[in-house]
């Protein structure tokens, strides 16, 4: 069946319903709602489809669209909820289930006949976006496939749900915290609720700003919306009963002015009085309990795993230099087995466009962080005493994905996609990725994946050759399932022969090329874009940070393509 997906932006849903109806045979074309309803309508009449979904989209269908083709869309709230900020209230509100519909498009927004829906949980001290990406993603995808079913089996009619509860936009008054009466809680849930967007407008150091992400601190007090102390990027504020760590900061948009971005908050606030970093700079369980911190390292029988999250994926230099060292800390351990990455949400989406566009010189800035995290893959791919896995609980792409390609195994959550590519921010790209990729997968087939530029599930990835083991949880027993996996592996009886043949294997290819020498080629590439100021990428990247809408779908997304394999 011809499906057509209609999207407000070419976001983590809506790629992994395309990458996922791709899997199972349907032709799938996407098509951004970028215009008005009259440049949609003669972009639907064109593709012609089937059926038309809309995975995330926050304008209204035309008329002359839904009244001609069949088209679902779906709402992130259960039956009969209606509403802008859905998502953002469940989440405020600390509701402990939620739900998302495949509902189908009418005149009145949200209210039309149900075609399907499914249920989630709503873990303790999960922010939106993190359950938007994992959670409600893997309910929706449950959702949309059995909405195309009924609709394929032509014997389902929808239902209309007995009544709706309209709920409006989550304003800013309402998500506004009031540092003298607000406990942590509420300032959690709050800032949780608002934590990839829109933030929650704040006023402190004669600035207005929109604070992004929270994360409770048990330990440092002080006078409610007293800054006490930074680390590792973030900011720690004092709430009436406790303090809170506030990852990132967005300054508000001055009335005619650029449009602003988020940054890592230490360094948004520089220059403005800021808390000098208190130690100590790491943490580990048994020193100073839950103590913010974005990489942990703790073992587990002859298992070193050592955890990293940074928001929203990127890695900028400071962050790659960090991992980097507690990477090399972990080396010096009586270990078997290192398992490299998250708890849930992403794994790393490469390096960190949004602190490259802030730099004094982003052509430098761009260097030293690719060279950052080059470092961190070499010694990945150098580790011959140990069996190194790289656990994914969430998507990847870019550099995050080479960087994962790095290990003797991947491992991935079902739920998680992977864009193993450059090609969409005008980059050729590094991370040793012409020494990985084709190793993984052959030079023909990495080509192909690196100039088509398409999302892949997990499944499709693992029967490409890029991942190793496809793990079919929930995001919350992700890190329960590695750590029970990493043990039966580094248990195995045939451990030491893998680490002799993998020393063996790495010698072998060293003198066949050099890693230097893959390195050398790639930043040769890199160098070239980054000090060409008319190079594509310096565009690409301001409009990334800043949320330019594009003029347009992009070709890659428009075409018709079967199946990722």
């Amino acid at each position: 069946m011809r499906i057509l997906l209609l999207a407000s932006a070419y976001n983590s849903l809506t790629q992994r319903v395309h990458a996922e109806l791709r899997d199972r045979g349907h032709p799938v074309a996407v098509e951004l709602a970028l215009g008005d309803g009259r440049h949609l309508t003669e972009a639907v009449r064109r593709h012609a489809p089937d059926l038309l979904i809309a995975p995330m989209l926050t304008t209204a269908v035309p008329e002359e669209v839904w009244s001609r083709y069949p088209c679902l869309i779906v709402h992130p709230g259960p039956p009969g909820d209606r509403g802008p900020s859905s998502l953002d209230r469940a989440v405020q509100e600390g509701r402990d289930r939620w739900g998302v519909t495949v509902l189908q498009a009418v005149a009145e927004m949200d209210a039309g006949p149900v075609w399907a829906s499914a249920e989630f949980p709503v873990p303790p001290g999960v922010g939106k976006s993190d359950l938007y990406r994992g959670e409600l993603a893997d309910a929706a995808l449950k959702a949309v496939l059995l909405a195309v079913d009924r609709f394929t089996s032509g014997t389902y009619t929808p239902v209309t749900p007995p009544s709706h509860t309209w709920q409006p936009y989550l304003t800013q008054a309402e998500r506004r915290i009031d540092w003298h009466t607000d406990p942590t809680e509420t300032v959690l849930r709050k800032l949780r609720a608002a934590d990839s967007q829109p933030g929650v407008l704040d006023t402190f150091l004669g600035t207005e700003w929109y604070l992004h992400g929270g994360h409770p601190e048990p330990h440092l007090k002080g006078a409610p919306g007293e800054l006490l102390a930074t680390r590792h990027g973030a900011i720690c504020r004092a709430t009436t009963d406790g303090a809170v760590w506030i990852p990132e900061l967005r300054p508000k948009r001055v009335p005619g002015g650029p449009a602003t971005f988020k940054l890592p908050a230490q360094p948004a606030l520089e220059g403005r009085g800021e808390p000098r970093e208190k130690p100590p700079t790491t943490r580990t369980k048994s020193t100073t309990g839950g103590s913010y911190s974005d990489i942990t390292y703790e073992e587990k029988g002859t298992v070193g795993h050592l955890t990293f999250r940074f928001p929203g994926g990127a890695m900028s230099t400071a962050q790659c230099r960090r991992l980097l060292t507690a990477y090399r800390h972990a080396r010096t351990r009586p270990t078997d087995v290192i398992v490299l990455g998250a708890k849930r949400d992403f794994f790393s989406n490469g390096i960190h466009l949004n602190v490259i566009e802030a730099a004094p010189d982003p052509a430098a800035e761009s260097l030293a962080n690719i060279e950052a995290i080059d470092d961190l893959v070499e010694e990945i791919l150098t580790t011959t005493d140990r069996l190194v896995i790289t656990a994914l609980p969430g998507n990847s792409a870019a550099g995050g994905t080479m960087l994962a390609l790095a290990a003797d195994e991947v491992w991935c959550r079902r739920g998680a996609v992977l864009n193993p590519h450059y090609r969409l921010m005008g980059l050729y790209g590094s991370e040793y990725w012409t020494y990985t990729l084709p190793r993984k997968v052959g030079p023909a087939l990495a080509a192909r994946l690196t100039e088509e530029a398409q999302p892949l599930t997990a499944t499709t990835a693992h029967s490409l050759g890029l991942v190793d083991r496809v793990i079919d949880c929930t995001p919350t027993e992700f890190a329960h399932e590695i750590t029970r996996t990493a043990d039966h592996l580094a248990r195995s009886a045939n451990l030491p022969a893998r680490l002799g043949a993998k020393k063996a294997a790495r010698e072998r290819d060293e003198a066949v090329r050099p890693l230097s020498a893959y390195r050398a080629a790639e930043l040769e590439r890199m160098r070239a874009v980054f000090d060409d100021p008319a190079a594509p990428y310096h565009a690409l990247r301001s409009a990334f940070v800043r949320k330019r809408r594009p003029d347009g779908t992009p070709d890659h997304l428009r075409t018709e393509c079967p199946n990722g394999a």
